[in-house]
């Protein structure tokens, strides 16, 4: 017996469960809200910017333009996208909704779809509207 209880982990982990949908988009929340700390930091970069005078605001424009400037904004926007339908899946199971396994396994699937339209929709009309 005392063999069989040495070769257990001692608590579960993730090379123990098998990744499913609700346990995948849970961590790709928590993920996400780290990552819009960061991306916090350019809102922040930018306001400071538009304070400091026409020529740095130009600047930090200039680089946000550029084509990593738009790949870190479209990934901080899809990042806010995620957390968001994120945060909202969570508040309906704070309500006690959508406990079903069968509902919440296609609500975690749809998320990340979801995500990425409104992504693409949010930079749409933000072309449209320029």
């Amino acid at each position: 017996m005392a063999n069989v209880t040495r070769s257990r982990p001692l608590s579960p982990h993730l090379q123990v469960y098998k990744p499913i949908p609700t346990m995948v988009m849970s961590i790709v929340h928590r993920i996400t809200g780290i990552a819009l700390y960061f991306g916090t930091v350019l809102v922040a970069w930018w306001l400071i910017a538009a304070a400091s005078g026409e020529a740095y605001f130009d600047w930090v424009n200039w680089f946000f333009g550029t084509l990593v400037g738009r790949l870190v904004l479209f990934g901080y926007t899809w990042a806010l996208m995620q957390h968001m339908l994120g945060g909202l899946r969570h508040f309906m199971w704070d309500m006690g909704r959508g406990y079903d396994k069968h509902f919440s396994t296609k609500l975690a699937l749809a998320t990340p779809v979801v995500s990425v339209a409104l992504t693409v929709l949010v930079w749409v009309v933000g072309y449209l509207a320029r």
